[in-house]
């Protein structure tokens, strides 16, 4: 047994929506660094697409598109499948946070959070199924990664009612899809971020010092800590693991006993 054929990644395709900047880009990073043979990232900005790819490289292929509606995840799906034959990896991190006061939470806010959080993954995975068959085998399943929350798992003080609300459906749309996918070799797994930096996170990103005294690990996350959770659940590694949610999050779920709380996800 060696040690790159439990983590590597050889020869792999992946697609990573949200891959342009914050968590997505991370985990683009560890997937390259793990071998992949291309790395598809989508987002709505051309622009930040455009730069990330020229970043990383000639392996990671920029794509554009809004996955917040049906159409833009057909559309998706169906470029996709006029590159490639096969998928062996989608990561669905595409995601939006909203907070307003409860008194005047939007409607709009409601379904663009619930929308892109909770509808676009289990879309999208649906219109991808057919490369995902193709690519998963009983000694190598493709792979399908849910990035949910901590704010999945516990309740936060913030007033992001349907952030917090779509990522507990996620996690629990992880055990759902994991059970009907298994049988086309496809296991599908989930990660709960806790505090990155990102645009997104902005409290772990410009209040770093304030951010981790309520985070037991004492620190934020950062990109080794993202990308190492995604290769484990991608690679072989993880082959055995099906339908669990895996906080990563310096222990803010599980070892937070803290009675002066700060809450790391920032949103």
């Amino acid at each position: 047994m060696k040690l790159t054929d439990l983590f590597g990644l050889e020869g792999k395709i992946a697609l990573v929506t949200g891959g342009s900047r914050g968590i997505g880009r991370m985990i683009v990073e560890g997937l390259l660094e793990a071998g992949c043979a291309k790395v598809y990232i989508v987002a709505r900005k051309k622009e930040q697409v455009d730069e990330t790819a020229a970043e990383l490289g000639d392996k990671v292929i920029g794509l554009v598109g809004d996955l917040s509606q049906m159409d833009g995840i057909k559309a998706l799906a169906d470029e996709l499948a006029s590159r490639e034959d096969k998928l062996d990896l989608l990561v669905n991190n595409a995601g939006a946070a909203w907070g307003e006061p409860f008194e005047e939470f939007s409607e709009a806010g409601w379904h663009r959070t619930m929308d892109l959080n909770l509808k676009t993954p289990f879309f999208l995975t649906q219109k991808l199924l057919p490369l995902l068959k193709k690519a998963g085998t009983a000694e190598r399943p493709a792979k399908v990664l849910m990035i949910a929350s901590i704010d999945g798992m516990k309740t936060n003080p913030w007033p992001t009612y349907p952030y917090q609300a779509s990522k507990a459906g996620l996690i629990h749309l992880t055990r759902r899809m994991a059970a009907e996918l298994i049988q086309h070799n496809i296991v599908v797994n989930g990660i709960g971020p806790g505090a990155f930096p990102s645009a997104m996170n902005r409290a772990a990103r410009d209040n770093e010092e304030t951010v981790k005294r309520g985070i037991p690990s004492r620190r934020v996350g950062v990109t080794e800590d993202m990308a190492a959770g995604a290769i484990y659940l991608l690679s072989r590694a993880g082959d055995y693991v099906v339908g669990t949610t895996i906080p990563i999050d310096g222990g803010v779920v599980n070892a937070n006993m803290s009675t002066s709380f700060v809450d790391p996800s920032g949103d």
